[in-house]
């Protein structure tokens, strides 16, 4: 019923800029946080940024400074730019949206959480 399709990944140099996106789409009625998570070869997934319908974030200490988050709520898409990029920020990126609620009375009262399929984000030194 709900998809998370991201864009954007790809292969940059140290120093360089990448921006991702991240659309949901299907029967949504809202979304209560959309963010990223990341994961690096043979490390756990973890947290890089969230954001609330209501615009407050929570980065990660590693990349605040250089990343950005923005959501568009009538869309339900957030997107990520990420600046001043380091080998270390290399990683398989994942879209999720949290606290979502379908657009279907059969589901009313109920939340869940989804996950993107992942995009490569490649960091070269």
């Amino acid at each position: 019923q709900v998809q998370l399709v991201e864009s954007g990944g790809g292969l940059v140099q140290a120093g360089g800029s990448l921006r991702l996106s991240c659309a949901a789409s299907g029967s949504i009625f809202s979304i209560n946080a959309m963010g990223w998570y990341r994961q690096a070869p043979g490390k756990q997934r973890e947290l890089v940024v969230l954001i609330t319908s209501g615009g407050s974030t929570n980065y990660a200490d590693s990349v605040k400074g250089r990343f950005t988050i923005s959501r568009d709520n009538a869309k339900n898409t957030v997107y990520l730019q990420m600046n001043s990029l380091k080998p270390e920020d290399t990683a398989v990126y994942y879209c999720t949206a949290q606290g979502l609620i379908l657009a279907d009375a059969d589901y009313e009262g109920y939340e869940y959480d989804y996950w993107g399929q992942g995009t490569q984000v490649t960091v070269s030194s």
